[in-house]
């Protein structure tokens, strides 16, 4: 799968992807697809505390998001990605239905997913990023 090019990037070109995800095998599988794909892999966050943190460092253009950190909301999460005008992709076990308002509007997949369907998707969702940054 060829990555846009022109949807800013880290200093080698490539999208930085910031990955919130508890479940330690899930998390590395999603950053060897995403790595695959041509990402770059902005952090990795296993809990709420440092999910908030890493998107308050700014240095990521998208990310995937775990509904449910440890027992625990991602809801924070999202409101401070849609707050940075990042997108995002959420992923989770359980169904749409289940998961908060808060999460409404946002790409939804359910664990467990393809890969192909992840980069797809993750893809899908950066020209709208490029364009809210343009904007700014």
């Amino acid at each position: 799968m060829i990555i846009p090019q022109s949807v800013p990037g880290d200093n080698n070109g490539y999208i930085r992807v910031l990955i919130l995800e508890d479940e330690p095998l899930i998390a590395f599988g999603i950053e060897d697809i995403l790595r695959d794909a041509g990402f770059s892999i902005a952090g990795l966050a296993t809990n709420l505390e440092d999910a908030l943190g890493l998107i308050e460092g700014g240095d990521c253009d998208a990310a995937i998001v775990d509904a449910n950190l440890a027992g625990v909301s991602a809801a924070p999460a999202a409101i401070a990605l849609k707050a940075s005008g990042l997108p995002f992709i959420l992923l989770s076990g359980y169904s749409q239905d289940q998961l908060k308002n808060v999460f409404a509007g946002t790409r939804f997949l359910q664990k467990p997913c393809r890969p192909e369907l992840l980069v797809e998707t993750l893809t899908g969702i950066l020209p709208q990023h490029r364009n809210s940054r343009a904007a700014v």
